[in-house]
């Protein structure tokens, strides 16, 4: 049954996530790279990577949910403001996910509750040789607080 409205969990909702969530969500984000690499560059190393979550307000935040479960976190993205063109979502997401846009606090909150570390978390990714933006996929947690 796929949820009718999403947005993104809470901490507290992450938080009762059962390790079969987390194994489906992994599944998810791994299929959705595959998919995303049909039309971005992705850098095949996240370390030396920092956070991409500076003083700088220049990017955009969202979080991409698996609608039969919203609170099972599939990735988040970080955009560049000044990136290309807006990525073919619809075809991107297919009917299982969803992307929502999330506040930087919000984004940042969630993010230290699924991988705590501060760098090495999020994979560049480009377009037409330039960093448009970061994402950081589910099989990255590295452990809920």
């Amino acid at each position: 049954m796929l949820a009718t409205s999403t947005r993104p969990p809470t901490v507290e909702e992450v938080k009762k996530l059962t390790i079969t969530d987390l194994a489906i969500a992994s599944g998810l984000a791994d299929s959705l790279r595959d998919r995303l690499r049909e039309f971005v560059q992705i850098d095949p190393f996240t370390q030396g990577v920092a956070d991409p979550f500076g003083e700088k307000d220049d990017c955009t935040y969202s979080v991409v949910l698996d609608r039969e479960n919203p609170n099972r976190v599939v990735a988040i993205i970080v955009n560049k403001k000044d990136s290309m063109p807006q990525l073919p979502w619809s075809a991107i997401l297919g009917e299982r996910l969803a992307k929502v846009s999330m506040e930087k606090s919000d984004a940042r909150e969630l993010k230290r509750e699924l991988a705590p570390k501060e760098w090495g978390n999020f994979y560049p990714y480009r377009r037409a040789g330039k960093v448009a933006g970061y994402f950081m996929f589910a099989f990255q947690i590295c452990g809920q607080r």
